[in-house]
């Protein structure tokens, strides 16, 4: 009899058969073509009018050759290998991957709202003005802070900036010699790396400390319950505490990094507040503020007067501008609609209904797969290969045969501090059908470690390219087609 899971695997199989994986470059054939009306000589002539000579090709590019049928064939194929959360489940731990509702697209797509231009007089963009004003107080009540900027593009960008503000602060009190940030070991590695970029030394010590950077909960998906008596020591050495949002999504309507003693908090509303993201981008990254940090933030900011919405650029004291204009205004535009949608009872329904899932699925895992720490976890929890090692089999190992029935593999090695780490964030968005067949697949993938661990090991099975090298791709890519010939010939 065929399993349920065997069925998966065969269709996984059928969708992949056939598909080439060439380039489309090395699907041409000279010759070939996609018929275009010819443009009639006075248009061409105009075109090239305005472009100046210099910068006229001397001869044709070098572009593939095929035909219409295969030209959209070739792209069809491909996007139906792209994986994404409207295909499958996506338990990517720390990244917060859910479902992402079409009613944000459809605003953020709104001819009103693409037509704007950043450089327009205020008095006719007031509506965008008024949508900026008003997610930064939705982030206000959500976080405990005083103030935000919308400008950073990207979590990333707004540690950037949260360091920025921490140095400017301790200049402006003519205090240099606080040059060190504390970063716990299960952090985020944007976290060493935003601090050192900006001069700070990421050290454990606590004298002559600038800040505290903490994601809360933590990487290991647990809540730090003494950040009360954390910051409290702090504060009292004259130290900022700054609060990594990557992990907001446990706490909406929950708890605010604000009344746990946070000066400076970033959000991912990439994550939390349901926008596409990955890729490199697009992003969100907004940086909120205590009131004595206020003055530091990037300019503009939209400030709300009678009836009437203003950028205040007078911000003598800031740190500067960290991207064009306003932010990614698209990002912000759907983040702003799917906090409308749910209000403060759907949001703080969000994180209730992603700890539930997490919790339900690390009790179902446990036993199975080593769980390190097995109290309840917040929104994602971290469970460990370390059983399977004995068998020969790896986290990598698991990850890649868990893409033969249709899943996107969880964060592996990550946090360091969990050995073969395998870090699981189901999210709310996710039914608990969908929750038990995973629970299923990775109950056969251990077994499959014990009883014929060379499956997992060559795995994925139903894939055009199983193993490829990842660390060649990595340092040595091929970004042109050029360099694609040179490697072949």
């Amino acid at each position: 009899m065929i399993t349920n899971l065997e069925k998966k695997e065969k269709v996984m199989e059928k969708q992949t058969a056939g598909k080439s994986s060439q380039l489309i470059f090395e699907k041409s054939k000279p010759g070939k073509r996609v018929y275009l009306t010819p443009k009639i000589k006075t248009e061409q002539a105009e075109m090239r009018r305005w472009i100046p000579s210099v910068l006229e090709r001397k001869k044709e590019p070098l572009l593939p050759e095929l035909s219409e049928p295969e030209v959209v064939r070739h792209f069809l194929n491909l996007s139906q290998k792209n994986y994404s959360v409207d295909t499958n489940f996506y338990p990517l731990g720390s990244c917060t991957m859910k479902y992402n509702p079409k009613i944000n697209e459809d605003i953020a797509a709104h001819p009103k709202f693409v037509h704007l231009h950043p450089y327009q007089p205020e008095e006719s963009v007031q509506g965008i003005l008024r949508i900026f004003y008003e997610l930064e107080q939705w982030l206000l009540a959500l976080t405990g802070m005083d103030r935000f900027s919308l400008q950073p593009a990207a979590g990333a960008q707004g540690e950037l900036l949260g360091m920025m503000i921490a140095r400017a602060f301790h200049r402006a009190n003519n205090d240099t010699k606080r040059r060190k940030v504390i970063v716990p070991d299960s952090s985020h590695g944007t976290n060493p790396a935003s601090a050192a970029l900006y001069g700070f030394e990421v050290v454990t010590i606590n004298d002559e400390t600038a800040c505290l950077m903490l994601t809360n909960p933590n990487t290991l998906g647990l809540f730090e319950d003494e950040i009360l008596e954390i910051q409290k020591m702090l504060h009292q050495k004259g130290s900022l505490l700054y609060y990594d949002g990557a992990n907001m999504n446990a706490l909406l309507g929950v708890a605010r990094p604000g009344d746990m003693g946070f000066d400076i908090v970033h959000l991912n509303l990439h994550k939390t507040f349901s926008t596409p993201h990955g890729g490199g981008g697009p992003g969100a990254g907004p940086v909120g503020v205590k009131k004595r940090l206020e003055k530091f933030l990037p300019a503009p900011l939209v400030d709300k007067k009678g009836d009437k919405y203003v950028l205040n650029g007078e911000l003598p004291d800031s740190v500067g501008k960290v991207k064009s204009f306003y932010g990614n205004s698209g990002i912000l535009l759907r983040a702003y609609t799917y906090m409308r949608k749910l209000g403060i009872d759907g949001l703080c329904q969000v994180s209730r209904d992603a700890i539930i899932n997490a919790n339900y699925l690390r009790k179902k895992l446990n036993g199975t797969f080593v769980i390190p720490y097995s109290e309840y976890c917040m929104h994602e929890f971290v469970a460990s290969a370390e059983a399977q090692n004995s068998f020969g089999v790896h986290a990598t190992d698991i990850a890649k045969r868990l893409l033969d029935f249709g899943f996107y593999a969880p964060t592996v090695y990550f946090p360091l501090i969990v050995k073969e780490a395998i870090m699981v964030e189901p999210t709310e968005t996710e039914s608990r059908e969908t929750l038990d067949y995973f629970a299923q697949v990775m109950e056969k993938i251990d077994k499959e470690a014990k009883e014929s661990p060379e499956t997992l090991k060559l795995a994925p099975h139903t894939l055009p390219v199983s193993r490829p090298d990842e660390v060649g791709a990595a340092r040595n890519p091929i970004l042109t087609y050029r360099d694609f010939i040179s490697q072949k010939s």
